[in-house]
């Protein structure tokens, strides 16, 4: 019997106890309480900042976004033994909002499963039963909220969307999850005062690492889940409507071929239009929640992005280099070997070495990511990286410049070449259709889908 089967069979029941809310002169604490009975308690938390004149005292609709982000919350430590029941005993949920919740733990701890070797039932991995309910005292509070708050992570994508929103005149404050020298860069050399940015303070039970270090089940979980509640808790404080991603058309792909395992899950299409009905159905804001990049692919959007130069020497996409002082490229993972391959059609060797400190396309430890990234082996590597078919455009367009200036190739291009890969025929018919390319599966409103178009017009 393995770890899943052992750990379900010895604590069969996780239990959602509680959430509390605090507010002090300055901000809104929250706190939750979960607990695996017999085995550990985790008390998480966050720290919102709460403007002057703010309360949420008897708001009914702020109650509800807590309850959710402790829902999004709690899938971390439940992981751990994936516990068949999951008891909540606090909020409220109907039999659709159980079955909302199972299928984004489901497809968003797909990774967990593969990676750990587990054959999780879809119907049968979890049974989430809900005896809570809200104070009948609370009542929901109307407001009219305005302008736009865009979640910043510190990499191109985010950069493009601040970059392009606030040269189109729109009002933007911006998002992010404690703070990182990237994010500040990003938001001041938007043009926006480092004031624009709201930074909430996410409180992690580090008790969970000990039961991990233990031998208790860890792995990828739908973190992007938990940006969008978050982020729809800091609109809801700060009156803002809009809540724009910068999640691209790229993370629908499946990270694993020929099966419906995705490690960008919270960042897809489906999460996205399933989180927007969530919010008009349950949490009651008043906001919009979309991504104004869904229309393109990660190819448009570096080729975009590089137009702006003034992004390179300080955005920053690594999650390593993320838990570094202050952030860095890593130049040893997949990601930035990701981002190095969607821009080298775009800068030249020494401009992508500058930017990332070293010369990731001569580095024979790349090797096997490389070989991972352009789809010749099982799987993606299991990062936020674009689809397959355009880092095998991105790196054909590179080749082919590299010869035509007479340029040396670097050993992961040489390596491509021998794999018979390059065909020079078809990449500008390729290069055609991605950069034209528009996907209309998106939730963008009118008026910024007239925004991103113009600017794909001036840019591409």
């Amino acid at each position: 019997m393995g770890k899943y089967e052992t750990f379900r069979e010895q604590y069969p029941v996780f239990v959602y106890r509680s959430y509390e809310i605090n507010e002090t002169e300055n901000s809104i604490e929250v706190r939750y309480e979960f607990e695996f009975p017999g085995l550990a308690k985790f008390n998480p938390g966050w720290t919102f900042s709460r403007p002057d004149g703010f309360t949420v005292k008897g708001d009914l609709t702020f109650e509800r976004m807590v309850f959710s982000l402790g829902m999004a919350e709690a899938v971390s430590y439940w992981k751990a033994a994936c516990s068949p029941e999951f008891r909540v005993e606090c909020g409220e949920l109907d039999n659709e909002q159980i079955r909302w919740w199972k299928k984004l733990w489901f497809m968003g701890l797909g990774e967990l499963f593969f990676v750990n070797g587990i054959s999780a039932d879809r119907e049968s991995f979890v049974n989430i039963t809900a005896t809570g309910s809200f104070d009948s005292s609370l009542a929901e509070t109307a407001r009219q909220p305005k302008g736009c708050l865009v979640p910043i992570g510190g990499g191109k994508d985010s950069a493009l969307t601040l970059e392009t929103l606030v040269n189109a005149g729109m009002e933007c404050r911006c998002y992010s999850i404690n703070k990182r020298r990237s994010i500040i860069d990003t938001v001041t050399t938007a043009g926006l005062p480092e004031e624009a940015l709201i930074i909430s303070q996410r409180h992690f039970d580090r008790s969970l690492i000990e039961l991990n270090n233990k031998g208790f089940i860890n792995g990828h979980t739908p973190f992007s889940s938990i940006v969008a509640f978050s982020a729809e808790i800091t609109a809801y404080i700060n009156g803002m409507k809009y809540i724009v991603l910068s999640n691209e058309s790229s993370a629908n792909e499946s990270t694993v071929v020929g099966q419906d395992v995705n490690h960008q899950y919270s960042k897809s299409f489906e999460f996205e239009e399933d989180f927007h009905s969530y919010e008009e159905k349950y949490l009651h804001t008043g906001q919009y929640y979309f991504s104004f990049l869904r229309p393109l692919a990660e190819f448009q959007i570096a080729k975009m992005f590089v137009s702006h130069r003034k992004y390179l020497s300080i955005f920053r996409s690594c999650n390593l280099g993320s838990k570094v002082s202050p952030d860095i490229w890593c130049g040893e993972c997949p990601k930035c070997l990701f981002v190095s391959l969607i821009l080298s059609p775009f800068l030249s060797p020494c401009e992508l070495k500058e930017v990332f400190g070293k010369d990731m396309l001569n580095d024979p430890n790349m090797k096997e990511y490389f070989i991972e990234l352009i789809g010749q082996s099982e799987h993606k590597p299991f990062e936020c990286v674009g689809s397959i078919d355009e880092v095998n455009l991105a790196v054909s367009l590179a080749i082919r410049k590299l010869e035509q200036n007479g340029e040396k190739l670097p050993l992961l291009f040489e390596e491509y070449k021998s794999r018979s890969l390059y065909v020079p025929e078809n990449i500008d018919t390729l290069n055609a259709e991605c950069c034209g390319s528009f996907n209309e599966q998106n939730l963008l409103p009118a008026e910024f889908k007239k925004i991103l178009k113009k600017e794909m017009e001036r840019l591409l």
